[in-house]
C-alpha cells in the first residue's frame, strides 16, 4: 500500500440498480456510507454521486476498493468484444463440443451452450506439446504472424490463446501472445495459462475466451475510472475485488478481467464472515438481495465455501469458468424484478428487471411495469415519504395503478392480493438460491444462521427463512451498503494452482514442498509489490484430491504441520472426512490421488473497528418509535396496525415482537407476526423466526 498521510479507505460496489459506498477513516475510526442510482453507460458518475452524498473527498483517500457487475453483465448480455480463438491444430472444435456429462442429469430443458466465438473466428496453430510439457512439434511462428494479419483484416478486438498442455509448459502460449501483441498492438490478448494452470482443456479455453470477450469493455471502464479518480485528486492505490472476495491491483484486474465476475457478491460474503466471527457463529448463510438479483453463499466452520470452477449464466446456456471463486448461487429476483401475467393467466416474477432506469413504477422515472418494490410499497412495507431517509420520494398511486392494470385485473384480483402473490413467488424463487448452496451441497440449511443484507434483503428475510425452515436470521449493520462494507474487510489475495496427478502414497514430500514453495514465492513477490509488510503475508495450502479411478476431485485444506510431519495418513483422513461431508460417503481403505496443489497468498489489511451500540433496556426508547402504520400480512389476512422503529436509535438489549417494521436509511426490516428481534452489542438485528408462514 502507498505510504501517505491520507486516511480514507473507500469502497464502492456497483449493482444493477444502486451503487453503494462505504468509507473507513482510519484516523477517526468512523465509517460513512453513500448510495445512489447506478448510472449505466457512465458508471463513474454514479460512483461520484455516492461520494458526494457522504461528503467524501477522493483527495483524502489512500485506498480505493471496487466491485462491479460490468464483467458478468457483459458475459450474460453477450455484448462483449469481437473475439477470435487460436488453438492447437486438430482441436478447433473442443470449445463448441464441450462435455457430454451434465451437472443436472434429468434437466429436460438442456440446450447446448452457445460459444462466444463463432467457428469462423477459431484458428488452428501448428505446434504440439506432450502431456508432460515436452516438445512434440515446434511452434510455427510465421504461421502465427500470418494468422495475426488475418485477424487484423477481420477487425478482431480480442484474442484468446489455448494451446494443448500449456498448463505444464506455457512457452508456446507466451510466444504466440508476444507475436500477436507485435502484429495487433491494440487487441486485447489472453493466454490460457495466465488464468489457469490446471488441466481440462475445455474449461481452460472457455475461461480464456470469456476473459478476452469481456476484456476490452472491463479494461476500458477501469481505465476511465482510474482517470476519474486521478482528476479528483486521488493518489492512493486502486484495488479491484475478485470473485474470491480478495483484492488485487487494478493493473491485474484490467488483464485478468474474468476474476471480477462475482466481485460484489463475494465482498458481501467476506463481510458476513467478519460479522459472524465477531459473534462466534461459525456456520452461516450469506444472502444478498439487491435491485436486480439475489445471491447466496455459505460460511462453514468460519470459512466461506469456494470452488475452482463454476457455470456462469445458468445451466441451460452457461459456459464454465475455471478460476477460484466463492461458491455463490444467483437467481434473477430482486427489488426491480418485473411481474407480468403470461398466457394461461400465470404470474411470473423476473428475471427481467427494471434496473435503475426506468426503475420500478413507484420511482416515478418512467417505469410502467410493476415490480417487487412496487408490491412492497402497496403492502405498506415501504414508506413513500421515508425511502432512503426521505431523499427519494415514492409514488404509491402510480404503483397501485400499474399493479391493477398489469397484474390484478388480468388475474381477477385486487391490487393487494396481486402484490402479495408477487412477493410469495419472489420468496419461493429466492429460497432456491439458498437451497442450491446448502441442501444441494449436503448441508442442513435449518442449522445455519442466515445473514441477510442488500437493500431489499431485510424486507423478505423472515419469509425466506420460513420457506426453508431456518430459525435464526441476522440483519447486519448497514445492510443496504453491505457489499461495499464487506470490501473493507477484504485482504489482498492471490491464488495459485498446479496440476500434478500423483498418487498420495507415492508422492515425495520434497516434490510437494518444491511446488508449494514456487507458488508461495510467486505470491510473496506479488503481494510485496503492494508494500504489504512481510509479517502481514499469510499462506494457505490446499489440494484437489480424489479416490483412485474417480473423475472429479474435492478441494481439501491442508494444515502446514501435515507437511512438516510428512504425515500422509493425516492428509488422507482429512480428505476422507471432507468427502464424507460433501457426498455422504467415504472410502478410507481406497488409495487417493492428488490432482492439483493450491496456494492462497493473503496480504492482511487492518479491519475496521467493531460497530458497538449503546446499552439499553428490553423495551426500545420512546424516541426509537416513529409511528404506527397499516401493513399487510398474509397470516392476518388483512392490513395490521404495525409499529415502525428507527434502527439508528435502537440499543443493545432492545427486544421487539412482530409485527413491526425497522427502518434505516437504505433498507427496511420486516418483522413478521410471531418473530422476535433482539439487538446485539454490535447493532445487529438477531431475529428468532416464529412458526407462522406469512
Amino acid at each position: 500500500m502507498s505510504q501517505n498521510k491520507n486516511t480514507l479507505r473507500i469502497a464502492v460496489d456497483i449493482g444493477g440498480t444502486f451503487t453503494d459506498m462505504a468509507c473507513f477513516d482510519e484516523a477517526s475510526g468512523k465509517i460513512k456510507f453513500g448510495k445512489a442510482l447506478s448510472t449505466h453507460g457512465h458508471l463513474h458518475e454514479g460512483i461520484q454521486n455516492t461520494l458526494d452524498s457522504a461528503g467524501i473527498d477522493l483527495a483524502n483517500g489512500y485506498l480505493f476498493l471496487h466491485g462491479s457487475t460490468i464483467a458478468i453483465n457483459t458475459l450474460l448480455e453477450r455484448n462483449g468484444a469481437k473475439t477470435a480463438l487460436l488453438i492447437t491444430e486438430g482441436f478447433r472444435d473442443i470449445y463448441e463440443i464441450g462435455r457430454v456429462n451434465r451437472p443436472d442429469a434429468y434437466n429436460l430443458f438442456f440446450s447446448k451452450h452457445q460459444p462466444l466465438v463463432p467457428r469462423s473466428l477459431r484458428y488452428e496453430v501448428t505446434e504440439r506439446l506432450r502431456a508432460d510439457g515436452s516438445l512434440h512439434k515446434k511452434l510455427d511462428e510465421e504461421g502465427v504472424r500470418a494468422l495475426a494479419k488475418e485477424l487484423k483484416k477481420q477487425h478482431v478486438e480480442a484474442v484468446a490463446v489455448l494451446l494443448l498442455h500449456s498448463y505444464r509448459n506455457p512457452d508456446h502460449e507466451r510466444r504466440v501472445k508476444a507475436i500477436l501483441k507485435e502484429e495487433l498492438p491494440n487487441a486485447f490478448v489472453t493466454a490460457s495459462h495466465e488464468l489457469s494452470q490446471e488441466y481440462r482443456e475445455f474449461e481452460r479455453v472457455s475461461t480464456a475466451v470469456a476473459n478476452a470477450y469481456v476484456g476490452p469493455r472491463v479494461s476500458d471502464y477501469l481505465g476511465e475510472l482510474q482517470t476519474h479518480l486521478g482528476d479528483k485528486g486521488f493518489k492512493g492505490d486502486f484495488y479491484a475485488v475478485q470473485s474470491t472476495g480478495g483484492l488485487f491491483p487494478v493493473e491485474h484486474a484490467r488483464r485478468d478481467c474474468v476474476r471480477m465476475l462475482e466481485s460484489g457478491p463475494a465482498a458481501g460474503v467476506i463481510g458476513a464472515q467478519a460479522i459472524c466471527a465477531q459473534l462466534g457463529m461459525p456456520d452461516s448463510i450469506a444472502f444478498d438481495m439487491g435491485g436486480t438479483t439475489a445471491k447466496a453463499g455459505v460460511i462453514s466452520e468460519g470459512r466461506p465455501l469456494t470452488t475452482g470452477s463454476a457455470l456462469i449464466g445458468g445451466y441451460e446456456k452457461a459456459l464454465p469458468i475455471q478460476i477460484p471463486m466463492m461458491d455463490i448461487f444467483e437467481v434473477g429476483t430482486g427489488g426491480g424484478s418485473i411481474a407480468r401475467v403470461e398466457l394461461g393467466k400465470s404470474l411470473r416474477v423476473g428475471p427481467r428487471s427494471a434496473g435503475s432506469m426506468p426503475g420500478p413504477v413507484c420511482y416515478g422515472r418512467g417505469g410502467v411495469e410493476p415490480t417487487v418494490t412496487d408490491a412492497n410499497l402497496i403492502l405498506g412495507r415501504l414508506d413513500e415519504n421515508n425511502f432512503l431517509g426521505g431523499e427519494m420520494p415514492l409514488y404509491l398511486d402510480r404503483a397501485k395503478e400499474a399493479m391493477e392494470t398489469k397484474v390484478a385485473k388480468p388475474l381477477g384480483l385486487d391490487a393487494t392480493k396481486a402484490a402479495d402473490g408477487i412477493l410469495r413467488i419472489a420468496v419461493t424463487q429466492m429460497s432456491h438460491a439458498v437451497k442450491a448452496v446448502t441442501t444441494e451441497r449436503g448441508l442442513d440449511a435449518g442449522s445455519f444462521t442466515m445473514v441477510v443484507y442488500g437493500g431489499a434483503g431485510p424486507l423478505h428475510a423472515s419469509a425466506i427463512a420460513r420457506e426453508i425452515g431456518i430459525r435464526k436470521v441476522l440483519i447486519p449493520y448497514a445492510p443496504g451498503y453491505f457489499s461495499a462494507y464487506g470490501m473493507l474487510f477484504s485482504d489482498l489475495r492471490y491464488d495459485y494452482v498446479r496440476s500434478v496427478f500423483r498418487r498420495l502414497d507415492g508422492l515425495s514430500f520434497e516434490e510437494i514442498e518444491t511446488i508449494y514453495k514456487e507458488m508461495e514465492d510467486e505470491g510473496r513477490a506479488a503481494v510485496g509489490a503492494s508494500q504489504i509488510r512481510p509479517d502481514e503475508i499469510v499462506f494457505e495450502r490446499a489440494a484437489d484430491m480424489r479416490y483412485f479411478g474417480q473423475e472429479h476431485a474435492v478441494t481439501v485444506d491442508l494444515p502446514q504441520d501435515n507437511f512438516e510431519r510428512k504425515d500422509r495418513n493425516s492428509i488422507k483422513k482429512h480428505f476422507d472426512d471432507v468427502h464424507k461431508v460433501r457426498y455422504g460417503t467415504s472410502a478410507p481403505q481406497e488409495p487417493a490421488d492428488i490432482v492439483s496443489l493450491r496456494v492462497t497468498v493473503l496480504g492482511r489489511m487492518r479491519n475496521p473497528p467493531r460497530n458497538a451500540v449503546e446499552q439499553g433496556n428490553d423495551k426500545p426508547d420512546a424516541a426509537a418509535f416513529r409511528a404506527n402504520k397499516p401493513v399487510y400480512f398474509r397470516s392476518a389476512g388483512d392490513f395490521v396496525s404495525t409499529p415502525v422503529y428507527r434502527r439508528d436509535l435502537l440499543k443493545n438489549g432492545n427486544e421487539i415482537t412482530g409485527p413491526a417494521l425497522i427502518e434505516e436509511h437504505a433498507s427496511t426490516t420486516v418483522v413478521q407476526p410471531g418473530d422476535v428481534v433482539k439487538v446485539d452489542l454490535y447493532g445487529n438485528l438477531q431475529i428468532s423466526i416464529g412458526s407462522d408462514r406469512s
